[in-house]
């Protein structure tokens, strides 16, 4: 498993369902790596064995994985065929998977606890919706979020989260830096062993607001989905 005590940020490209051989191959072409930081390139599953790594901090990751190990399940992935194929980290959680697959908190754990069990790292994705905002809600279900989607075995050594707001998501709207280093702050505090833990911001990310919210304190890096796609714009933000 990857130490991720190593680096100073760790940022994530997630592509979501877009990319093909083309883009991928131009893609690494402009690619720019900084030494000090863990770049994280999550594609679709199909495009996983043409992704680029090395031993060092360029990583290949996967954004989801099947809370089955094998057997007659249809379509799915399992966490040790990730790992065959090089897998170093997996999204778990996302937003997305949450409102458009109807992903509970317990298949999430479940799909965290086979990743740590193939010495993949779970990034698992939390956040709230803009009426839970608004109700002053945030930090409750972070905590049931958090309470119900990270398995025993997780620590800083083996799991990252990622603080994404739902409201944040391809909206252009972020909260304030203020609020970010709030909510990170307190996710770290939630639980004595997760005040190392590595917690990433996402949620609008692109390179004009990237070296701010990454210079807050208690933010490990970031998640970048749509910035992430073109490579100039994710080469800003990881430099």
């Amino acid at each position: 498993m990857i130490n991720l005590s190593n680096f100073s940020s760790i940022f994530i490209a997630n592509w979501k369902l877009n990319g093909n051989i083309e883009f991928i191959d131009q893609y690494y072409q402009k690619l720019s790596i900084n030494s000090e930081k863990c770049i994280v390139i999550c594609s679709p599953n199909i495009f996983l064995s043409r992704l680029i790594s090395n031993p060092n901090n360029l990583f290949k990751g996967a954004q989801d994985v099947s809370t089955y190990n094998q057997g007659a399940f249809t379509g799915e992935v399992s966490a040790h065929m990730l790992s065959e194929e090089n897998i170093k980290f997996c999204l778990v959680g996302h937003s997305e998977r949450r409102q458009h697959f109807n992903e509970e908190n317990s298949s999430i754990k479940q799909k965290a606890i086979n990743l740590i069990e193939n010495k993949i790292i779970p990034v698992i994705c939390v956040g709230e919706t803009l009426e839970a905002k608004e109700n002053k809600l945030t930090k409750t279900v972070l905590k049931k979020q958090i309470s119900n989607c990270l398995p025993e075995t997780a620590n800083f050594q083996n799991t990252i989260i990622a603080y994404e707001p739902i409201w944040a998501i391809g909206t252009g709207l972020t909260p304030t830096f203020e609020e970010i280093e709030e909510v990170h702050s307190y996710i770290k505090n939630l639980n004595p062993k997760f005040n190392q833990i590595k917690v990433l911001y996402g949620g609008s990310v692109k390179s004009s607001n990237s070296a701010k919210i990454n210079s807050l304190s208690n933010v490990d890096g970031c998640l970048v989905g749509g910035a992430s796609l073109e490579v100039d714009d994710f080469n800003l933000i990881i430099s």
